[in-house]
């Protein structure tokens, strides 16, 4: 991917989250806060994303203020708008009415000097699945590092 800077990634998105289908949105940002992003100042662990009154919203992501910014610097926790399709936003408003759906940013990059943001449709994990999934994501390290140790 030519061209892309990833900014910031929600790890723990992956591990919280079964990710069912991503989708990429632009968002409505004041000047300082692209400065802050190109410095990679963002964090997205708390974040989600939510529809209201056809409109898609990014809440909690916290973007620090620009170090040489002046008294119009921004707030580090407000609510932005999301740049979507209004059919993306009716597909995904209906998905997100379904139980245990929900919309997480999964990560915050710079494509072509423009900040996208990569958001997921996703469903929560129990704790049991989680365990589970940590139980697969070792048993497949620890057989690749056997293979990789019988090739030598």
């Amino acid at each position: 991917m030519e061209g892309i800077k990833i900014a910031a990634t929600n790890r723990q998105a992956s591990h919280l989250y079964d990710l069912l289908e991503t989708h990429e949105c632009g968002a409505v940002l004041t000047g300082t806060e692209v400065k802050s992003i190109r410095e990679a100042k963002i964090n997205l662990k708390d974040a989600y994303a939510m529809i209201r009154n056809g409109e898609a919203w990014l809440v909690n992501a916290h973007i620090s203020p620009y170090t040489h910014g002046n008294r119009t610097n921004h707030e580090p926790t407000r609510t932005r708008k999301l740049l979507l399709h209004k059919s993306e936003i009716r597909k995904l408003a209906g998905k997100t009415q379904e139980r245990g759906l929900t919309l997480i940013p999964t990560k915050c990059y710079l494509k072509a000097g423009r900040v996208k943001f990569e958001i997921a449709l996703a469903k929560g994990r129990k704790l049991h699945d989680k365990r589970e999934a940590i139980a697969k994501k070792s048993a497949a390290r620890e057989t690749l590092a056997a293979l990789k140790e019988r090739n030598r």
